[in-house]
């Protein structure tokens, strides 16, 4: 068999809608079906407000820009997370701090966040690894009382629940993405949730997307003109990619269910063998938490023993990967003053951590092959 590691899935409406785009002839941004989806999302998740965007990083830096960072002012963050929420800051004048994750979750520690907290502490960005929650409650607590922002990194965290609550309705901030390698795609996408009932930040924050001009009030009819009144970039995507992403999102509980199944059929076919903390310690990581089955990994003991089952399912024609290389222990962090052995557990896991594919349409067949190539190795190495 030939197995990629990723397939999008379409439910079939995606082509519809966008030929109903193209009769509108409003292919541009902020259209019919972005109002579709951004209402969608906002009564869905019981979401303030929703504004979407061209990628998820590129709602990160109207994140950054929202709160005010000033230059020196710190972020504190988890080194295990994709580059751009850390650009997000860097660009942007300010300093990531990176924090150790937990063992269990491969999500941030508040027990470090606390430790990296200092007077330059602007904000706290969470990042809801595999659809897995980060530890609301203690984040939210140290963020009161210091006086923080928080800025949930959702990316891989749309549709999961954290204590009934969905990720992106509980910071200040958060962010989703809709691109290609996630749950719910458009494509390139992303979208900028603002909790914070601030009137005044919700303002801004369309400002921001609109090239620094108040349009949007003046599509409203609150002014009669619009102009130039603060820094901006373009953010809007374009109407055809809402269209697909609508035809998603109809169907998000649906494509849930499909991706839950094949999780389901890895869970049952490895627990017997695998020592992993995603699946040993799962009943107490799920204990507030609602899984979105964005991804299924193993960890393994260690780097050339992840990089034997890589070679092998490769053979097989499983097409299994990993992710991330940590952040502080990159080039980019190195220039930062970080030493890889400063997070020895985000180092470890990092280094040993095997994804296997994971979309809707993963027959049974397949996913059969897959666990049965993995039951051989493990069996090859006792």
């Amino acid at each position: 068999m030939e197995i990629p590691f990723n397939r999008p899935y379409l439910t079939g409406r995606e082509k519809e809608y966008i030929e109903d785009v193209l009769q509108r002839r409003e292919t541009g941004g902020d259209g019919y079906y972005t109002r579709k989806v951004t209402s969608l999302l906002e009564e869905k998740f019981s979401l303030a407000k929703v504004l979407m965007t061209t990628s998820c990083t590129h709602a990160l830096e109207m994140a950054i820009d929202l709160i005010d960072l000033k230059e020196g002012d710190e972020v504190i963050m988890p080194s295990f997370t994709f580059p751009s929420t850390a650009n997000a800051v860097i660009t942007r004048g300010g300093r990531p701090v990176f924090a150790e994750i937990k063992e269990n979750s491969f999500n941030i520690d508040p027990v470090d966040i606390e430790k990296k907290i200092s007077k330059k502490t602007k904000a706290i960005i969470p990042v809801h690894y595999a659809g897995t929650a980060c530890d609301m409650d203690e984040i939210i607590e140290l963020a009161k009382e210091n006086r923080l922002y928080i800025i949930e990194d959702a990316a891989q965290g749309v549709n999961a629940r954290y204590n009934d609550k969905y990720l992106g309705g509980l910071g200040d901030l958060a962010c989703y993405s809709f691109h290609s390698s996630k749950n719910y795609i458009s494509g390139e996408g992303g979208a900028l949730v603002i909790n914070n009932k601030s009137e005044k930040l919700q303002e801004r924050a369309e400002i921001l997307r609109e090239n620094g001009t108040n349009r949007l009030s003046f599509l409203r009819g609150e002014v009669d003109k619009y102009t130039w009144v603060d820094k901006g970039s373009s953010y809007l995507p374009s109407d055809l990619l809402m269209a697909v992403l609508f035809a998603q999102l109809e169907e998000m509980d649906q494509i849930k269910e499909m991706r839950q199944k094949v999780f389901l059929q890895y869970y049952n076919g490895l627990k017997e063998f695998l020592e992993t903390p995603f699946v040993d310690s799962i009943s107490s990581v799920l204990e507030k938490r609602d899984l979105n089955y964005h991804m299924f990994y193993l960890k393994l003991q260690n780097n050339k023993l992840r990089d034997y089952f890589l070679r092998n399912l490769c053979k097989k024609g499983i097409y299994a990967t990993f992710h991330y290389l940590p952040l502080h222990s990159s080039p980019m962090g190195e220039e930062l003053g970080y030493k890889p052995e400063e997070l020895p557990i985000t180092q470890e896991v990092a280094s040993s951590i095997l994804r296997l594919p994971l979309y809707p349409e993963l027959t049974t067949e397949e996913i059969d092959y897959i666990i049965e190539n993995i039951r051989i190795l493990f069996k090859g190495l006792q």
